[in-house]
């Protein structure tokens, strides 16, 4: 009986130090995903300014001489 307790003890220990692991990797996941959503929104308003700063000088813009 007591050779279960110690065994059931030791299981108990590698499942609570898995488990601080996999909140260590959650918690770094979060922080990368967080990160990685304020630069796509950071992405997007470039992306947004490039295209409007472009047409807007396209339109202004006087035609090639050939035509």
């Amino acid at each position: 009986m007591e050779n279960r307790i110690i065994d059931l003890e030791i299981r108990l220990t590698h499942q609570e130090a898995a488990l601080e692991e996999m909140n260590d990797v959650l918690l770094a996941q979060h922080t990368l995903i967080g990160k990685l959503q304020d630069d796509i929104t950071r992405l997007r308003r470039q992306l947004q300014d490039n295209n409007t700063g472009s047409v807007a000088e396209l339109v202004n813009e006087p035609p090639p001489p050939h035509y």
